[in-house]
């Protein structure tokens, strides 16, 4: 489910029009590890940063590590594993400046959390390794979806939203698809 807060680093910061093939290249050398996500996961942003998933995995201990895209992430295709994958590796949350609409439907499904800068610009004052807070997550999503979001790193705040609508938002919450359809079953 879903945390109060989200203290994790910031594992990637990448540009505009970021791909699934860019977020879990396809083709031949990964197709045979499709239905094996921890092996499949290895390849997460491997043409952009090959030690990503690496990274990814010693965060996910911690609690978890964050992306920071440009307009536009994960446009290109429906493919969920470019969700699954860094749900695997941890990822807690994708701040962007947009999103891809399939791809946004895919990353809450998974329990990702998806959130826009309100402010573009903030976007330039975020770096790789940063250490963010985002604060009051459930209550936030609950409320008018502005999350305050501390970069414990450099001393600031700013502010990104999510545009949920109510399932949206009882999916995140429950931490994705498949937990939200279990808790309707019992």
């Amino acid at each position: 489910p879903l945390r109060k807060s989200i203290k994790a680093e910031v594992l990637i910061k990448l540009g505009n029009n970021i791909t699934t093939d860019d977020i879990l290249p396809a083709g031949s050398k990964i197709l045979p590890f499709r239905s094996n996500i921890p092996a499949i996961s290895e390849f997460v942003f491997e043409n952009i940063d090959s030690t990503f998933s690496k990274r990814a995995l010693e965060a996910k201990v911690e609690g978890g590590g964050i992306i920071v895209g440009g307009e536009n992430y994960g446009q290109g295709s429906s493919r969920e594993h470019a969700a699954i994958a860094p749900m695997y590796l941890g990822i807690q949350a994708v701040i962007a400046k947009s999103f891809a609409r399939i791809h946004r439907s895919n990353l809450i499904n998974f329990g990702i959390l998806p959130l826009i800068f309100k402010n573009s610009e903030d976007y330039d004052k975020v770096n790789q390794g940063d250490i963010l807070n985002i604060k009051n997550c459930v209550d936030a999503i609950k409320g008018d979806q502005v999350f305050i979001v501390e970069n414990i790193t450099k001393g600031y705040s700013l502010e990104v939203f999510s545009n949920l609508n109510d399932r949206e938002k009882e999916l995140i919450i429950k931490g994705g698809l498949l937990p939200y359809v279990k808790a309707e079953q019992t």
